[in-house]
């Protein structure tokens, strides 16, 4: 039995935040980015195409992921619903899924694409098609607008599509043996099973799971069909190159050692692997999923939380391999590592698991969104030359609306509970109710973190009562001290947890103090791009360099060893946040000379950094995570 296999989050509906880092951020995502999102997906032709009336020769074509576009608007607008009432935004809502409802088959099926495009062609290629995908964001969406409204109007079209789905795929004669190219689908199929009670969800999602690598290969299988029919591989040479370790099927999922293939596809599979290991009480997915994670942290990801350094296959090559200009970093692939690594949380109560998630949080994820809400990064490298900017919108649009629902249900990564124990991940400003078994719970955090590590917690039970409250000490604090109604206390730890355990009455305070210096960070000295140089790491904030502080050419500054860093609050740097200032040597050029016997001169110059997600947001130029070391 896992020790931790009871906890559970606390979901964001009874969550509250009030938090000078989250709250412009949360409220850009309701005002801004949400209806702006539907404007382009309505713009683009992404709604529309769901009325199937698309002809061969119109323009624009409905492309084979364009319904996980607008599922993921579906969910993200459900999850606001679920917090800020809104009727003009729900009978939007209540107009798309009626869109979504008329153009599903008579048989169940559901898919712009293959509906209208290409008909003939359903679940032949699942290797590429994106089919399952796209089921898998719209059983998210239903989920999510289901829970928020109470209305069945999306969920009994997707449960529907499900049992069609269901009927189609499984290992009995007449059944396609075959998965997903892109998961998804499996870790939904989980969610759909919480809200239904269905069995069989469930167990299609194992089903998926558990064929994922099996021999013979289904997608030889089918390609091998496919080229009877006539069809050409268009993508023969891609997948030469990058083969079933791009989707993970180059092996059963309990045998895979490596992270590897494309990063969000990657995120999607570990989640659902870990999902089920929670469900099913399955060590053997729990083991999978420990050594991929080992693989990951200590081998394939960056300072800033993001993975995947490569563009050819939007995802992992070897070790250690982490560039910076190059970076690939996909937001979509750091937002699946917030959901991995929350679902390893609650497989084991471990500060490992909500230090990543908290680093890609603060750093790799909302990066990839403007402070405003309107632009986004699909890569998130950690150098620029001036030529990197955040875009409107995207062809492949994947990770906008993916941020949108990430920030719309970002109070579910805060907290957790069991039975007898509340636990606090995040130190987010605002309140939560925890059900505790016996009794509900309430917290309120006071707090500006992460601009300092200052963290008040009230607790206020219905009743006095003997339980546990444990309480991260992130691994980036090296020192901690707490207090507890004013009396310093020296509580236990299990793995990075604070355990305070007592009898608690209403009105107890929790004082927490995390220590919070500036830190020089220095990467693995097998990461070549990184040797001799040192990133600058503030409580969970990675910093950098902008050209609109420090002028440009960043790369000819070095980081004195005795430089000495002075942190100042800016009001006027996006609403508030600390900067970091410091004195740093600059190479001049001496004379027009390409060469010379002499070592470059030297001035000193005063620097200024800033966190990494805000970079872009003012002036543009260039960027610098890692900085030479004098």
């Amino acid at each position: 039995m896992m020790e931790h296999a009871s906890l559970r989050a606390v979901p964001f509906t009874d969550v509250t935040i009030n938090d000078a880092f989250w709250s412009g951020r949360l409220q850009a995502n309701i005002e801004q980015t949400i209806p702006y999102q539907y404007e382009q997906c309505k713009t683009t032709g992404r709604v529309d195409a769901l009325k199937l009336e698309w002809k061969p020769g119109d323009e624009p074509v409905p492309h084979i992921f364009w319904d996980s576009d607008i599922a993921k608007w579906i969910e993200a607008a459900s999850y606001t619903l679920a917090t800020k009432p809104d009727a003009q935004l729900e009978a939007l809502l209540d107009e798309v899924i009626a869109l979504l409802a008329s153009a599903q088959q008579p048989d169940g099926y559901l898919n712009t694409h293959f509906t209208v495009v290409e008909p003939g062609k359903r679940w032949t290629n699942l290797r590429d098609a994106h089919e399952l995908y796209c089921a898998g964001h719209l059983i998210e969406a239903a989920v999510a607008h289901y829970q928020a409204t109470g209305k069945r109007s999306l969920l009994d079209v997707i449960c529907r599509y499900c049992d069609h789905i269901a009927q189609t795929f499984g290992p009995n004669p007449g059944q396609k043996r075959g998965y997903c190219g892109h998961e998804e689908i499996e870790l939904a199929l989980v969610k759909l099973y919480h809200v239904t009670g269905e069995r069989r969800y469930l167990d299609l999602s194992a089903y998926f799971i558990n064929e994922r690598g099996q021999q013979p290969h289904y997608f030889d299988l089918e390609l091998k069909e496919r080229l009877k029919q006539g069809e050409k591989d268009r993508l023969a040479e891609f997948h030469r190159t990058v083969g079933y370790e791009y989707n993970q099927s180059h092996k059963p999922v309990r045998e895979q050692v490596h992270v590897v293939g494309h990063a969000v596809r990657a995120m999607y599979l570990y989640s659902a692997m870990a999902d089920l290991a929670w469900e099913l009480q399955d060590d053997t997915l729990k083991q999978a999923c420990e050594r991929l994670w080992a693989d990951l942290c200590e081998k394939k990801l960056y300072i800033t939380g993001g993975i995947g350094p490569s563009g050819h296959n939007e995802g992992f090559t070897r070790a250690y391999d982490l560039p910076n200009e190059t970076a690939y970093a996909e937001t979509c692939a750091a937002i699946g590592l917030v959901f991995w690594a929350h679902r390893m949380l609650h497989l084991d109560c471990d500060r490992r698991y909500a230090d990543v998630m908290e680093r890609a949080l603060y750093n790799g994820v909302i990066s990839g969104v403007s402070l405003d809400g309107r632009k986004f990064f699909y890569e998130n490298p950690l150098a620029s030359n001036g030529q990197v900017h955040r875009q409107d919108w995207f062809e492949c649009a994947c990770c906008p609306p993916n941020v949108a629902r990430l920030l719309a249900s970002f109070g579910n990564y805060i907290y957790s509970q069991r039975e007898e124990e509340a636990v606090i991940h995040l130190f987010v400003q605002g309140s939560a109710t925890l059900d505790l078994g016996t009794q509900k719970l309430s917290l309120k955090q006071q707090t500006r973190y992460p601009w300092d590590g200052e963290v008040r917690i009230q607790v206020d039970p219905e009743q006095s009562a003997r339980f546990r409250v444990r309480v991260r000490q992130p691994g980036w604090c090296r020192k901690a001290t707490v207090r507890v109604n004013g009396e310093p206390v020296q509580p236990a730890s299990e793995r990075g947890y604070l355990i305070l355990e007592r009898e608690w009455s209403q009105g107890d305070v929790i004082e927490l103090t995390l220590h919070m210096p500036v830190e020089r960070v220095y990467a693995h000295p097998q990461v070549r791009e990184d040797r001799g140089r040192v990133a600058l790491q503030r409580g969970p904030l990675v910093y950098c360099l902008e050209e609109v502080d420090n002028s440009s050419d960043l790369d000819a500054l070095l980081v004195p060893q005795t430089a000495d860093f002075t942190q100042t609050y800016v009001q006027d740097l996006a609403s508030g946040a600390v900067a970091l200032s410091f004195e740093a040597q600059r190479l001049e050029a001496d004379g027009p000379s390409l060469y010379r016997t002499e070592r470059p001169r030297t001035s000193m110059v005063q620097v200024r950094a800033v966190p990494y997600c805000l970079w872009d947001n003012r002036s543009p130029g260039e960027m610098l995570v890692w900085l030479r070391e004098a």
